[in-house]
């Protein structure tokens, strides 16, 4: 049985080739991707037995994208084959002033026809002592978000710690509900909070006196948002912050802090030059988080881990994290020269 577990919507990633506008050439590269995946596949090339919860329909494509997700070593023997199809969305890397582009489509997905019920939690999580769920499953769809909130409860009744990636997506919140009125109660049952600056305004209205774009970031600023977090939040035990400078589609500052209400603490900063591709960055900065904070005893530790791991990410095509511990290990130490290993 998996002790690490996520849940939510895998999706069939298209992508314009190399840095071209999308339908540029008549051909998209097919892959597979979506946050909750992501941070599975990244835990089980670290070693971690994971597994990977989710609604795909009963075809040929969920049957690729299980194979897909067998090959990294994910127990996917709790996945339900259902009705519906398997969403999608399209993707343009951007480059220099021109940003990347996603179009979903979502709509009518097996995932998002899920409903509460569909899923055995109590057989789902047997074995499982530490849960992954992000803020985008319950965006997908009402139904969706009931069984979300199902999940985490059962999760909590288990003692199982959650973590939850906010992860807000603003184009995604369309059947009625802001995320502002369902998020809060899902934090309800977290442990671990991962976000950036917007996903608290915009999922729980915590107002953030902070500007990314201002070219330098106030830590101080952090911390105290940070604060009013876990202050909102009693039962979180600690919030970790992603803190990401873009300069253009190519340059990003990448750094991240987390506070454990004994300390705040801001991990190094890393200059990324050149990025292949920065989708699935924040699910291997959860990923690395998740990792760290059950390998080290430190929780600065997991934090420098969680960071190194999300720079590499930037390096690589897809939504998948390919990197393993030592490749992290060496960046995190201070090895950034990136010459040939022979």
């Amino acid at each position: 049985m998996a002790n690490y577990m996520t849940f939510g919507e895998i999706m069939l990633r298209l992508k314009a080739t190399g840095h071209e506008c999308l339908f540029q050439s008549p051909s998209l590269e097919a892959t597979f991707g979506g946050g909750e995946a992501n941070v599975s596949v990244s835990l089980a090339n670290y070693g971690l037995d994971t597994g990977f919860i989710t609604v795909l329909p009963n075809n040929v494509i969920g049957d690729a994208c299980m194979r897909e997700l067998r090959a990294f070593s994910v127990d996917v023997s709790r996945i339900i084959r259902s009705a519906g199809r398997m969403g999608v969305y399209y993707l343009e890397a951007g480059a220099n002033q021109r940003p990347s582009k996603v179009v979903y489509d979502r709509d009518g997905s097996a995932a998002a026809l899920a409903k509460k019920g569909d899923i055995d939690w109590d057989q789902a999580l047997e074995g499982t002592k530490w849960f992954h769920i992000t803020g985008i499953t319950p965006a997908i769809s009402e139904s969706a978000k009931e069984l979300s909130l199902e999940s985490v409860k059962k999760a909590k009744e288990k003692g199982i710690t959650v973590s939850c990636d906010l992860n807000y997506r603003k184009n995604l919140w369309k059947y009625g509900k802001k995320a502002s009125e369902v998020m809060p109660e899902l934090m309800q049952y977290v442990d671990v909070a991962i976000a950036n600056e917007e996903d608290f305004q915009k999922a729980l209205a915590i107002q953030a006196d902070v500007d990314v774009e201002s070219g330098s970031l106030d830590y101080s600023k952090y911390e105290k948002l940070s604060d009013s977090v876990l202050e909102q939040y009693p039962g979180l035990k600690m919030t970790a912050i992603t803190l990401r400078e873009s300069v253009s589609a190519d340059i990003n500052g990448w750094a991240a802090c987390i506070n454990d209400r004994k300390q705040f603490y801001v991990s190094r900063r890393y200059e990324i030059k050149d990025i292949v591709d920065r989708v699935g960055g924040g699910d291997s900065f959860a990923a690395g988080l998740i990792y760290g904070l059950n390998t080290y005893d430190d929780n600065t530790e997991a934090l420098e881990f969680a960071v190194a791991a999300s720079c590499l990410k930037h390096s690589i095509p897809g939504d998948f994290n390919r990197v393993n511990v030592e490749d992290i290990e060496k960046l995190k130490n201070g090895d950034a020269s990136g010459r040939v290993q022979r």
